[in-house]
């Protein structure tokens, strides 16, 4: 049974059809060629959030200007050459897309558009070359015409502004992080654990790419995007911590399974201020972490002996940083309540510093979605081109747009084909359109009225994340039927040979995808994984400190696309053998443990230099189908190191390298006993007497 429309998608539906009937109006006054891609043009830069339409106008309408220069510059260099020609624009369309897809904010699209535009001026144009330029001025002011009249409609009217969206969002993995917290500590089932900590960085994930919208915003949210991406930064780092407290505490309880008498009271403490959520004093924060301090300071570094102590010291360093995430994370979202945009005067160093939208990016990939589009088009040309087919240059268009439009999916071939069989299916309707009903309309409101009952109801399934793609197969469909008035062919020989070549160009589109591009998400995890692994053997054999250059936001973001991959792999992928948050862990570990060099000096040097060599060979071989342990060998490296560091003086970067030893040992070797070592203990006992 249908669904009822909500308010929501009625009004959204309503505002893109005006957007789209002012467009057309407007298009129809300035004696453009084309007024229906115009019309096209406002329903597809349409979004149900105002913000994420002002974002992408600014970008979109460059991305035209720039892909219509390089049309028509192509075309008069090359237009003698057709065969050079196609080449030339099949290489512009591949070469944007790869760069494209190398941008995960909104300024792809303008690289996308510049890209498929050059294929919409160019191929049309080049039975009329002389023409080329008022062909491609008249696509520009036509695709420009689209674009404004959506982001005014949207912006000006009833706009809905993302916000109240984005907020929720945040408010609700605020929520998620405080119960995985309390789970932690409360060392609940592994199950439970994996699907909340799976959710907040899918959660994530969405919130940053949201953020990335959050200047074009029509709401006041718009003036907090500092405070809003100093928040996720905080709540990034909240997922391997909080992993670690809950591995370091599951190691030190008793057998009774009770925590360590000593610690038990401030485990119980911050669980209650946890658990008191948005009601908690905010002054708790900072009692908590001084009792942590305390705590810290009566543990005594210089006294740890062996692995038991250095793994209570991990959990207590890591139970005070959780609480100081949770401390910046409400602190944060109370000014950006109350509008305040300064960062607190408390927030870590490095939290201001941390890089800003760092996302994972695929170079391997974006370059096979360009080799498809390449491709694409040079078949389709080449067939155009040997038997001089008259719709030739609309399957060459169809090629340059469905390889672009579907080029971020896992796999592209089900989104195509899904548009192919809608394409299909608006076939009847759209030769009612162009060979019934429009010759007779003698007015533009009689014509608004002739679109309305079609476009206003496909509007509302635009609105619906499930219907969208099916809906937006139908509006395409009939709006590229409908340009063919705009140039006189309104007839049923004209609309039969124009659809056989957007059929075709579809169907071209789908075929090279398959081919080059179309890879399942079992293999799309195994690659995310590989890449993690490789970029954490290439921090293993840095040879000097690492920059802070984005790692723990690169990681974040591939276990978001991994947890997506990951539900839809099903049994494919050997999912308990993979953890991605572990890995990065791993990666901070290794970055503190790269920072301690200057501490460790000559004595402790060799001992770092064979475990981070033995820690990148071994993530360099991990094999994504078969996942193999870690070599015990490792364990013998570590033992080593940990004697190195008993031997160095008390410092902050001796203490960081204590933590982050003992975190990359329980992240490396969970099930390894926790016995005290000889050598070290030896050591320490040194230390107390000279002391």
């Amino acid at each position: 049974m249908p669904k009822t429309p909500s308010l929501d998608e009625l009004v959204f539906s309503l505002k893109s059809f005006a957007a789209s009937m002012l467009a057309l109006y407007i298009a129809f006054g300035m004696g453009l060629p084309r007024p229906f891609w115009a019309m096209l043009t406002a329903y597809v830069v349409s979004s149900p959030l105002s913000g994420t339409v002002r974002s992408k106008a600014v970008y979109r309408v460059a991305g035209t200007v720039v892909g219509c220069v390089a049309s028509i510059v192509l075309t008069v260099e090359l237009v003698n050459a057709p065969e050079l020609l196609s080449l030339a624009v099949g290489l512009w369309v591949g070469g944007c897309l790869f760069i494209s897809l190398l941008d995960r904010t909104p300024r792809s699209y303008a690289f996308m558009l510049a890209g498929y535009t050059a294929g919409l001026v160019v191929f049309p144009g080049v039975a009329n070359p002389e023409t080329i330029f008022d062909t491609g001025l008249a696509r520009v002011e036509e695709i420009i015409l689209g674009i404004v009249c959506a982001t005014v409609i949207h912006s000006l009217i009833l706009p809905r502004g993302m916000g109240p969206v984005l907020l929720g969002k945040l408010d609700a993995a605020l929520r998620d992080a405080e119960r995985w917290t309390l789970d932690a500590l409360e060392q609940v089932g592994t199950d439970a654990r994996l699907r909340d900590r799976h959710k907040m960085a899918g959660d994530l994930t969405e919130l940053r790419v949201m953020t990335t919208h959050l200047p074009y915003d029509t709401s006041n949210l718009r003036w907090m995007t500092r405070p809003m991406r100093a928040l996720q930064d905080r709540m990034v780092y909240l997922l391997p911590v909080l992993t670690a407290v809950h591995d370091r505490l599951a190691a030190l309880r008793r057998p009774d399974g009770a925590p360590p008498p000593d610690v038990a009271p401030v485990v119980a403490a911050v669980r209650d201020w946890i658990a008191a959520g948005a009601t908690a004093d905010p002054a708790e924060a900072g009692r908590l972490i001084a009792r942590l301090d305390r705590l810290e300071a009566a543990e005594s570094v210089g006294s740890i002996g062996g692995w038991e102590a250095a793994t209570r010291f991990s959990f207590i360093r890591r139970l005070r940083s959780l609480v100081e995430i949770h401390r910046d994370c409400r602190d944060l979202r109370t000014r950006i309540a109350s509008g305040d945009h300064a960062l607190p005067d408390h927030l870590d160093p490095l939290a201001r510093k941390r890089s800003r939208g760092v996302f994972h990016l695929d170079h391997g990939m974006a370059a096979w979605s360009a080799a498809a589009a390449l491709l694409g088009i040079t078949t389709v040309c080449a067939f155009w081109i040997l038997t001089g087919w008259s719709s030739g240059s609309a399957a060459a268009m169809m090629v340059a747009v469905f390889t672009c439009f579907f080029a971020s999916f896992d796999d592209p071939v089900p989104g195509i084909r899904l548009f192919l069989v809608y394409t299909l299916a608006s076939l009847p309707l759209s030769a009612f359109y162009l060979l019934v009903v429009l010759p007779s309309f003698d007015s533009f409101p009689m014509l608004v009225l002739c679109l309305a009952p079609t476009l206003v109801p496909l509007g509302i399934f635009v609105a619906r994340p499930a219907t969208m793609g099916k809906a937006m197969a139908l509006i395409f469909g009939l709006g590229g039927s409908l340009s063919l008035l705009d140039t006189g062919n309104g007839d049923f020989a004209s609309f039969l040979n124009s659809s056989i070549g957007q059929i075709a160009g579809i169907v071209t589109a789908l075929l090279v995808t398959r081919m080059c591009r179309s890879v399942g998400a079992a293999w799309s995890a195994r690659r995310l994984l590989h890449i993690g692994w490789r970029e954490i053997a290439d921090l293993a054999r840095m040879r000097g400190v690492p920059a802070n250059d984005g790692f723990e936001s690169r990681m974040l973001d591939r276990v978001g696309l991994l947890s997506a991959r990951l539900a839809q792999a099903g049994g494919s992928v050997d999912v308990d053998a993979i953890d991605a948050v572990r890995d990065l862990r791993v990666g901070l570990n290794i970055v503190e443990l790269q920072r301690a060099r200057p501490v460790l000096g000559r004595a402790g040097g060799p001992s770092l230099e064979r475990l981070l060599r033995g820690v990148a060979a071994h993530f360099r071989a991990l094999s994504a189908k078969r996942p193999d342990p870690a070599p015990a060998e490792l364990l013998d490296s570590m033992d080593d190191l940990l004697s190195a560091l008993g031997a160095v003086p008390p410092c902050r970067e001796r203490n960081s390298a204590v933590v982050a030893l003992a975190s990359l040992r329980r992240s490396l070797f969970p099930n390894a006993a926790l016995e005290a070592l000889p050598p070290f203990q030896e050591t320490m006992h040194q230390e107390r007497a000279r002391a």
